[in-house]
């Protein structure tokens, strides 16, 4: 029986490939002969790059960047195996992990080590681009990355400005004269879900700015503060990002991207299932088991499970999905492909060793799992 393994990871506890072994583990102690194809898969967050790197035997590359604060943090980005297209999850350099609670704040943090980053691809002959720009601390509307660039904001006297997203007010002067000419040459894909828009009740710093720190008034500041920048990017380039679809994704970096480069966006997760080729991977299997750390109404958004279950319903296979936890809203996931979903939990645990006991977990429900539908194959 051929069985295709196609896990998320699982947040803290578990990469998407050590899901996939672990689930492997279970399974084969139900089915020791099974044909099991592990496909460790991501939804455009975290792991996006390990699972395009994996998919394409491509390498990934350390280097130091600033962080959301502008301290030094060790980042990475992916070269795939065309050793064209670069991989670069936002999160490993502008990421709100990056930050303790108690320091994390929208109008200090910036994009500028995401910057440095496509500078530093850009400098290693990279010109095909894939942005994972998920789990950022920043709501600066782009603007760090675009100085890490080279392009120059400017004050009212001529200065340029500091950064973050309270030196967004003090912008007069958009000079991008000395903006990285590479820019242009390259080809820029964003992976994201997110279509809120730049500003507004559903803008970046409404809908994402409280979870990365900001109290009701900073979120007022913010999008204030994005207004002007929008409005200064009209000004400069006839592009209204105001209210455009996927503009505030990512603390507005989304928008930023649609104003100043040569880039397109897809959602996440039918990027990576377009990369690691899940499509024919699935041919002859009798079921998926994918998974995440929560699985609720968010998932039908477009997270891992959702993407994996659309493809595999096209093929007429039933999709099983394994979760850290289970949020309300799942009886809409039904619809879409996925025949039932499953915690891990298996007694009362406190989070953290639920956490440190991930794989044991997993292993045992993907067992279990699997005798189930084994036992219903035998009537």
């Amino acid at each position: 029986m051929k069985i295709v393994i196609a896990p998320d990871s699982f947040k803290g506890s578990l990469t998407a490939p050590e899901a996939a072994r672990a689930i492997e583990k279970g399974i084969k102690k139900a089915l020791p002969e099974a044909d099991t194809v592990l496909v460790p898969v991501a939804d455009g967050g975290e792991g996006t790059a390990d699972s395009l790197v994996a998919a394409t035997n491509g390498r990934m590359v350390e280097v130091v960047v600033k962080g959301p604060l502008l301290e030094p943090v060790q980042a990475s980005y992916g070269i795939l195996g065309d050793q064209e297209t670069c991989v670069i999850e936002m999160a490993t350099a502008s990421g709100l992990n990056l930050i303790i609670p108690e320091r994390r704040n929208p109008m200090l943090t910036t994009t500028y080590g995401t910057g440095e980053l496509i500078k530093k691809a850009l400098d290693n002959g990279c010109r095909n681009f894939i942005l994972a720009i998920g789990g950022s601390a920043t709501n600066d509307g782009g603007i760090g990355m675009l100085q890490a660039l080279g392009m120059k904001l400017l004050d009212a006297e001529g200065n340029p400005i500091g950064f973050g997203a309270a030196e967004l007010s003090r912008i007069s002067v958009i000079d991008d004269r000395e903006f990285d000419s590479r820019i242009s040459e390259a080809s820029f894909l964003i992976a994201t879900d997110v279509q809120n828009p730049f500003i507004g009740p559903n803008g970046a710093s409404h809908v994402f700015g409280p979870q990365k720190g900001a109290t009701p008034e900073i979120v007022e500041i913010l999008d204030r503060n994005l207004t002007h920048w929008a409005d200064l990017i009209e000004a400069k380039t006839g592009i209204h990002l105001h209210d455009r679809p996927g503009a505030g994704a990512a603390g507005g970096i989304g928008g930023a991207f649609q104003a100043f480069f040569p880039a397109a966006t897809k959602r996440g997760i039918d990027l990576v299932i377009e990369y690691t080729n899940l499509a024919e991977k699935l041919n002859g299997a009798a079921c998926v088991f994918t998974g995440e750390g929560q699985t609720d109404f968010q998932t039908a958004s477009g997270k891992t499970p959702m993407g994996v279950a659309e493809e595999a319903k096209k093929h007429g296979i039933p999709v099983f999905v394994l979760a850290g936890s289970i949020g309300k809203g799942i009886d809409q996931l039904y619809q879409h492909g996925i025949h039932s979903v499953h915690s891990i939990i298996n007694s009362p645990m406190p989070l953290e060793d639920a956490m440190n006991r991930g794989a044991e977990l997993l292993e045992q429900a993907a067992e279990q799992v699997m005798r189930t539908v084994l036992a219903g194959r035998a009537k």
